[in-house]
């Protein structure tokens, strides 16, 4: 840890532990963390969320609030944000020292706003309160920066292989568990279906590159001494890139219209029915069927296998609680995280978002559930879920779209997997380096 990021955290560690003191003296009951709650009679808490996750949230927070109001006794006042401002929003009321006490953050953020100093690490908090080893482990890795944890898991979905159960059926095919099995499926139903596309790969979405990295058991970035370098050029992600690339290059499981489409023209080409697989988030299903309801009982899912078996781990993207270091509030606002991150909140919240809960005890329940479009996914987050790299350097690199520009080069055929991966580390390596 630098001397400037320890001085940071000290500040962090601080603040939190005077409130808390504070607190302490103004009479409150209750510890941090693990008791009973804190008295907030007169006080207010300000809450922000990011619109949109949940389409219908009106009804969730009228009950959270007035769960907060009979358990703390104080206010909760609930503020929503906009995603595409959020994130500069955020770093100008931290610059105007104007930052809400609890806050929805997206799961790159944390090691960002934690770098900077502006999160209260809750580490002891949940350690406290028994819940250190039930979250979500890829969510917990994606709040952790230098040991501190400074985002509770709230939700989360990942990306596994949405398919057409009746395309499968007909053919006599099963879900892969092998990446040349996967290669077999596709390829039957290239031969028996040409004006169907067995598995398009889209140019635009580096989230669906990062499992063939993984699961070929390379990296995206390593760190060593508080410093990033790429990975991405190592043998074993150009194994796993190769493989994936080939699946429309070498394979022509895809479209060459595909190396310019994002996540979403997959999406739409799989609701046409003009797909038989697609990797797809574990929020899109209820979206598919809504657009397309001919397709009901018709499609389900499978987790993304490893190449010899077992799982390929596959990206987390979703959303933490984490408190404010200007909060004047510290106890309530640890009692507002656990509400909302536990329990029968976090599992309502689930329900009516289509994401996944953040603990695992909530997770395994929908590992277990009968939906063949809820369990692959449950799956593929509790054992196969995984975090890109936790640092704000990264963010800059999406940023700039290395990985799509990357994969776009060598779908259309401008570049091999060694050249294109070899100028990607490259710019990566330069982005990390802060020139």
């Amino acid at each position: 840890m630098t001397g400037a990021r320890a001085v940071r955290r000290a500040g962090v560690a601080l603040t939190a532990v005077a409130a808390l003191a504070l607190a302490g003296c103004g009479g409150s009951s209750a510890p941090a963390a693990g008791g009973s709650p804190a008295d907030g009679t007169g006080k207010t808490v300000t809450l922000w969320i990011m619109e949109g996750t949940n389409p219908n949230s009106k009804p969730f927070f009228d009950d959270l609030k007035a769960a907060f109001t009979k358990q703390t006794g104080a206010t909760l006042d609930v503020q929503f944000q906009q995603w595409a401002s959020a994130h500069d929003k955020f770093l100008t009321s931290i610059a105007g020292k104007t930052t809400p006490d609890v806050a929805e953050i997206g799961t790159t953020w944390a090691g960002e706003f934690g770098d900077i100093g502006a999160l209260v690490d809750l580490t002891q908090q949940v350690k406290q309160a028994g819940l250190t080893d039930g979250l979500v482990a890829g969510l917990k890795e994606a709040g952790t920066l230098d040991g501190g944890l400074y985002g509770m898991p709230w939700y989360a979905g990942v990306r596994s292989v949405v398919y057409r159960t009746d395309v499968f059926q007909e053919l006599g095919i099963t879900p892969p568990t092998t990446w040349d099995e996967m290669v077999a499926a596709a390829a039957k139903i290239k031969a028996a279906k040409p004006d169907m596309l067995p598995f398009p790969i889209a140019g635009d979405n580096e989230f669906a590159v990062y499992p063939f990295v993984w699961g070929a058991g390379g990296q995206i970035a390593t760190e060593k001494d508080g410093k990033w370098t790429s990975a991405i050029d190592s043998p074993e992600s150009r194994k796993g890139i190769q493989f994936y690339s080939d699946l429309a290059v070498k394979n022509g499981f895809s479209t060459p219209a595909a190396a310019t489409w994002r996540e979403t023209d997959l999406r739409d080409a799989f609701t046409k029915g003009q797909a038989a697989m697609t990797i797809s988030g574990s929020w899109t299903p209820k979206a598919i069927l809504q657009a397309a309801p001919d397709l009901k009982g018709k499609i389900g899912a499978f987790a993304l296998p490893g190449p010899t078996g077992g799982l390929a781990p596959s990206v987390l993207g979703g959303s933490l609680l984490s408190i404010f270091d200007g909060t004047k509030n510290p106890e309530l606002a640890w009692e507002l995280v656990k509400l909302m991150g536990t329990g029968d909140f976090a599992q309502k919240w689930s329900s009516d978002s289509s994401y996944f809960p953040g603990t695992t005890a909530l997770m395994q329940q929908a590992a277990q559930s009968p939906d063949p479009l809820v369990a692959p996914f449950a799956k593929q987050m509790v054992d196969a879920g995984r975090s890109v790299p936790v640092t704000p350097l990264f963010g800059k690199i999406q940023g700039k779209k290395t990985i799509a520009a990357m994969m776009r080069s060598i779908l259309t055929g401008e570049k091999t997997v060694e050249k294109a991966t070899s100028d990607a580390a490259a710019e990566m390596n330069q982005i990390f380096a802060g020139s």
